[in-house]
C-alpha cells in the first residue's frame, strides 16, 4: 500500500508543476504578443487565475519568469532539431529550422528576443539552461551551415556566424507580422514567402 503522505506530497508537486507550466505558457504568449517591456506580471497572474503574490512564489521577478519562457522555447527547439532525420541534407535541415521558427512566430508562440541592453538579457546571460541550449543549437546549426557551404549549397563567402544569425533572426522577423496584418495570405503562404526571400534571395532567377 502506498504511503498517503508520499501520495499527498506527490500530488502537491504535480499541482505546483502544472501551475508553473501554466504561468510560463502565459508568459510565453504575452512575450510573443507584446515583448518583455510591455508585458506585466499582473497580466500573467490574471490569465492564470492566481494572485500576483502567488506567482512570485514560483518566479521571484519578471525577468526570471521571462527567462523560464525563453528556456521553454529553447528546449522545444532542441527537441525539434534532434528529431530531424539524420539522413537529410544539411540545407534541408536549415530550411526546416527556419520554417519551424516562422511557424512558431505566426502561431504566437515565439517570445520576442530581448534587446541588447535589457534587464532580461542580463538574466539570460546568467541562466545556465538557456546558455547551454543556445550553445548546443549554435554548434549544431553552425555545423550544418559549414557542410552546406562546403558542398556549394550555400554561399561559401558568407561567414558561418552571419548565416547563423540570419536564421536566428527569422524567429522575430517583422515581415511575417506585416504580411499577416495585410490579410492577403495564409500563415503557410507567409512562411513560404519568407523562406523564399531567406534562402533564394531577391535576385531574379
Amino acid at each position: 500500500m502506498s504511503d498517503p503522505i508520499i501520495a499527498r506530497v506527490s500530488f502537491k508537486e504535480q499541482m505546483l508543476h502544472a501551475r508553473e507550466e501554466a504561468i510560463v505558457k502565459a508568459a510565453n504568449r504575452l512575450l510573443a504578443e507584446k515583448g518583455f517591456d510591455a508585458m506585466t506580471v499582473d497580466e500573467i497572474a490574471a490569465e492564470v487565475g492566481i494572485a500576483k503574490a502567488s506567482l512570485y512564489k514560483h518566479f521571484p521577478s519578471k525577468e526570471d519568469l521571462a527567462a523560464a519562457a525563453m528556456v521553454r522555447v529553447m528546449r522545444r527547439a532542441q527537441d525539434f532539431l534532434r528529431a530531424l532525420p539524420a539522413g537529410d541534407a544539411p540545407l534541408d535541415k536549415l530550411r526546416a529550422v527556419a520554417h519551424w521558427t516562422m511557424q512558431m512566430q505566426l502561431a504566437g508562440q515565439m517570445p520576442s528576443l530581448p534587446s541588447r541592453n535589457s534587464s532580461l538579457r542580463t538574466t539570460l546571460m546568467s541562466c545556465k539552461p538557456f546558455l547551454d541550449g543556445l550553445v548546443e543549437l549554435s554548434d549544431r546549426i553552425g555545423g550544418w551551415i559549414a557542410v552546406a557551404q562546403a558542398s556549394g549549397a550555400l554561399n561559401p563567402r558568407l561567414p558561418v556566424i552571419a548565416v547563423l544569425y540570419t536564421l536566428y533572426a527569422r524567429a522575430c522577423d517583422p515581415v511575417l507580422e506585416f504580411l499577416k496584418a495585410g490579410g492577403q495570405h495564409s500563415d503557410a503562404e507567409i512562411a513560404e514567402l519568407a523562406m523564399s526571400t531567406c534562402f533564394d534571395g531577391l535576385n531574379a532567377r
